[in-house]
Order: C-alpha cells, then structure tokens, then sequence
C-alpha cells in the first residue's frame, strides 16, 4: 500500500472490498470471457466535513487547509519530513522543489487535495487553486 493509499483509506474514499475477485483457472469465468462490468460511479466523499470534524476534536489547533503537516497529522499520519519526502516522491514532486522543504510542503498539500478530489474526495475549488 502506498503512502497516498494511506490518505484515501482513511478519509474512507475507495475500498479494496468492493474490487472484483480474481479469476483463476479454477473458476468458470477463466474459461470464457466475462462480460465488461458496468462503470460505477464513485461515490463522493465530504473531505472537508471529516477534515473539519476530527480538527474540532484535537487538542492541537491544526491548519489542514494550508499546512500538510497538519492535513496529515489530522489523518493520524506520519507527518515526519522523511514521510513528506516519501509522499512527494510517490506522487511526482518535481526534484527542484524537493530540495526546498517549503515549496515541497505547498506542492504537495495542493497534489494531496487534488488527488483526493479525482479519487472521489469532495473538496472546493477554492482549495485545489
């Protein structure tokens, strides 16, 4: 499981469950083809609700909308530097922002929310500019 996947299973956006069993060869299906599955639409998840709910119930007063140390504080996330940097690397930070700790930080609390939106989370645009 990614770092990334972490963020999702905890905001309760995506579910490993709901993925369909695996064909093998001692299966039915493995022996013809199965019929395209019908899309599913994904079901949209109030980021911002969940986000504003745990920061009222945590002794610190922490800035998820802004800071992606707290966004992943809020989370019960690793929040380390080293955790950030493995978090940048995974979703793409460009290297020369990964040699600024800050402008790491903004890159990836902007990707962060802008993942979670694609993936189902929703979060306003005012948060994704």
């Amino acid at each position: 499981m990614g770092f990334f996947s972490k963020i999702l299973e905890k905001l309760g956006i995506g579910d490993a469950a709901a993925a369909p069993p695996a064909v093998t060869a001692d299966t039915p299906a493995a022996a013809a083809p199965a019929a395209p599955a019908a899309p599913k639409a994904i079901a949209v998840v109030d980021v911002v609700a969940q986000l504003e709910q745990r920061a009222k119930s945590n002794a610190q007063q922490l800035n998820w909308r802004t800071s992606i140390v707290d966004l992943l504080k809020l989370l019960d996330i690793d929040s380390s530097f080293g955790a950030r940097k493995e978090l940048a690397t995974e979703l793409g930070c460009p290297t020369e922002l990964m040699a600024d700790s800050a402008k790491m930080n903004m890159w990836l609390h902007k990707t962060v929310l802008a993942r979670i939106a694609a993936n189902g989370g929703n979060v306003p645009a005012d948060l994704l500019d």
